[in-house]
């Protein structure tokens, strides 16, 4: 009996090492001694100098001793996620750190920031085919730009051809009804004579003002068309005229409101 009760006394005593032994491994995995794991600390230490790239290599490090330390995830998540912008890595990092401290103190900062990462995410995935897209349609507006301004180009100097040329007709159809007149004043000269001699002495007894009572023949009409850099003054020296002169043909031209194409009228010199 005494056997026994020794026997079993040291085998209580062993099971109660054994579970204070056991008590003691689990307690030193929590997240106060993943702090203080030396590559971690080391990693915290980089932070601080801004040295990114050595911390993550630091809390990698770190992952390696301790693959369940949620302290290492949370801080390569933040870095990734604030630093270097690499979406996926933070989200990788967040939800690893999420499966192993659910109810930690950053657990819902955690879960916050994975949904903007994967929004960030989303935006640079479609971006790409969007911006090509967008890019083609942008150099199809300029290309139809560039036609159109072509054609506006080429139908503007047609316009001013055809301008030019309605006045030029209109000149010459004036001036070829000018010979005509004195051509059929020429003709009945000759019949009218006589009359002229019958009436010759009545000249002398006819008041001075009498002779001069019939209008001088009216000059040829003229007519210039307006063209691009052109002002009144410069139409005016063109044909030798006194700007007054072409402003009092031309009542209802503005010098400040040319506009291609207008007709002016021409007077004598």
């Amino acid at each position: 009996m005494t056997f026994w009760a020794g026997f079993c006394r040291s085998a209580l005593r062993l099971l109660l090492l054994m579970l204070l032994f056991c008590g003691c491994s689990q307690s030193g995995s929590g997240p106060l001694d993943e702090e203080k794991e030396p590559h971690f600390l080391a990693g915290k230490e980089r932070v601080s100098t801004l040295d990114w790239k050595g911390a993550i290599e630091s809390f990698e490090k770190a992952l390696q001793v301790n693959p369940r330390s949620g302290a290492a995830h949370f801080e390569l998540a933040w870095i990734y996620d604030q630093k270097e912008v690499d979406p996926a890595a933070a989200i990788y990092h967040y939800q690893h750190f999420l499966q192993l401290r659910p109810h930690g103190d950053n657990a819902d900062m955690a879960r916050q920031r994975i949904t903007v990462c994967k929004q960030a995410l989303a935006e640079t995935v479609s971006l790409g085919p969007i911006t090509e897209k967008v890019q083609h349609q942008f150099e199809q507006v300029v290309e139809d730009k560039k036609r159109l301004t072509e054609e506006n180009k080429r139908l503007h100097e047609q316009l001013e051809q055809w301008t030019s040329y309605a006045a030029r007709l209109e000149t010459m159809t004036n001036q070829a009804a000018a010979p005509t007149r004195s051509v059929q004043t020429g003709a009945v000269a000759p019949i009218s004579a006589k009359l002229q001699a019958r009436n010759a002495d009545q000249a002398d007894l006819k008041p001075a003002s009498s002779t001069n009572s019939s209008p001088a023949p009216a000059p040829a009409l003229r007519t210039h068309t307006v063209k691009s850099g052109e002002t009144p003054s410069l139409i005016a020296r063109k044909y030798s005229i006194k700007l007054q002169a072409l402003m009092s043909a031309n009542p209802n031209l503005d010098p400040r409101r040319m506009r291609i194409g207008e007709i002016l009228r021409i007077p004598g010199s």
